[in-house]
């Protein structure tokens, strides 16, 4: 306990540069292309011009932001076992025990914490479903969503093309235990 204390009051907050890879949360992948000072409401602010690499979008970041909007590193390549693990879990009977829209709430909330790991969590859950009965239009949505974000980082991370990464979240499937 005293440990996390410690680790909370001396946390660094995480300084981007240009071209650094970071991920916004339910956005995805991105590079910063500049960092420019603005004057807002006579306040000089600087922010993160942040490019998304999905969709070309370009998101503003105020630099003394970047905690509260989650914004953070792609995971390292060490870590992407551990995302398989999470995908490779069994949840059927908590699935089963929900409606859909108090599904869709605890999926959104866990895309919005922007952490890689309830991204693979929504994926994996919504994927089961998937393949047990039709979608609902939300739900759908939803796996469309956490199905690119997952992939996007997932082979940023690995230095791969999306396709083999989507081939290796499938196999993860079908193999039996």
């Amino acid at each position: 306990m005293r440990e996390k204390i410690n680790n909370t009051k001396h946390k660094k907050i995480r300084k981007f540069k240009v071209g650094d890879l970071a991920v916004y949360p339910a956005h995805g992948v991105g590079r910063i292309e500049a960092i420019e000072s603005r004057v807002v409401n006579d306040e000089k602010y600087d922010f993160y011009i942040m490019k998304v690499i999905e969709n070309n979008m370009v998101i503003m970041i105020p630099t003394r932001n970047v905690e509260s909007v989650r914004l953070r590193d792609v995971i390292s390549k060490e870590e992407i076992p551990k995302v398989y693990e999470v995908i490779k879990q069994d949840r059927e009977s908590l699935i089963n025990n929900q409606t859909w829209n108090r599904r869709y709430r605890e999926y959104m909330d866990k895309i919005k914490t922007g952490s890689i790991y309830d991204l693979a969590e929504v994926f994996r859950d919504l994927y089961f479903i998937k393949v047990t009965k039709d979608l609902s239009f939300g739900e759908r949505k939803l796996f469309d969503t956490a199905t690119t974000l997952l992939i996007s980082e997932l082979s940023t991370a690995a230095n791969t093309n999306e396709e083999t990464i989507m081939s290796k979240i499938e196999s993860l499937f079908d193999k039996p235990e």
